[in-house]
């Protein structure tokens, strides 16, 4: 009895079935290097994050703070939402308003430059997520396709043969069904990280609006007390 390794069946197949399994290999390779730099990218910016709020609330200058924050964390997506807040608070000052409706300027103008800083951390941050959502989704489906096709091929090997068995069908079967296995070994892992990363995708998104609202509370609070020293 003939054995066959895994390795022997896939150099066996046929080309399409072989093109099918590269093609499944590489979205494997660029999946798993997607996931490995989500994993250390979101547990630094979680580090980050919670260093710089443990550092907001401990009663410090601000303007110390944004001095500090942006050489400690440049990267960090909280910190530069706050860097675009402050800079924007410091540019609204430097304008010494008088009028009651300057404070309501001062919240919009911060809360719009704040919500651009978001949109594009976020942004950054859902780079690759496109990718595992399309390979979990799409390769199951190519994995099929070239088992379809292999087993096809085994089939229409058989044409003119005097008698048929199962030995001469198994090994085309077994090439093909590898296909499937591959696209699954693609699949299972890239769904598993898209539904990890999205969910804290969302989570940072709501971390970074409450402390983006909180913030602004606390500019509103100095621009009334600034109103009424005036």
């Amino acid at each position: 009895m003939t054995k066959h390794s895994v390795f022997d069946l896939i150099t066996q197949a046929g080309p399409l079935v072989q093109l099918v399994m590269l093609a499944l290999l590489a979205a494997s390779v660029v999946s798993w290097a997607i996931i490995f730099d989500k994993w250390r990218r979101y547990r630094r910016i979680t580090q980050d994050a919670e260093a710089f709020e443990e550092r907001f609330w401990s009663g410090g200058s601000v303007a110390s703070l944004f001095q500090s924050a942006t050489k400690e964390w440049p990267d960090s997506p909280m910190v530069v939402m706050f860097s675009a807040g402050f800079r924007e608070w410091k540019r609204w000052e430097s304008n010494e308003p008088t009028s009651e409706g300057d404070g309501g300027d001062l919240v919009t103008n911060v809360r719009r430059a704040m919500t651009v800083a978001l949109n594009r951390e976020l942004e950054n941050l859902e780079k690759g997520l496109t990718f595992l959502a399309t390979v979990g989704s799409t390769s199951p489906f190519v994995g099929l396709f070239g088992t379809v096709w292999g087993i096809m091929n085994a089939f229409l090997g058989l044409t003119g043969a005097k008698a048929s068995t199962l030995t001469m069908v198994a090994p085309g079967i077994a090439e093909a069904l590898i296909a499937t296995a591959m696209g699954l070994v693609a699949a299972i892992p890239s769904v598993i990280a898209y539904n990890k990363y999205s969910s804290e995708m969302r989570r940072l998104h709501a971390k970074m609006d409450n402390f983006g609202a909180e913030f602004l509370n606390i500019l509103e609070r100095r621009s009334a007390s600034r109103r009424r020293g005036q």
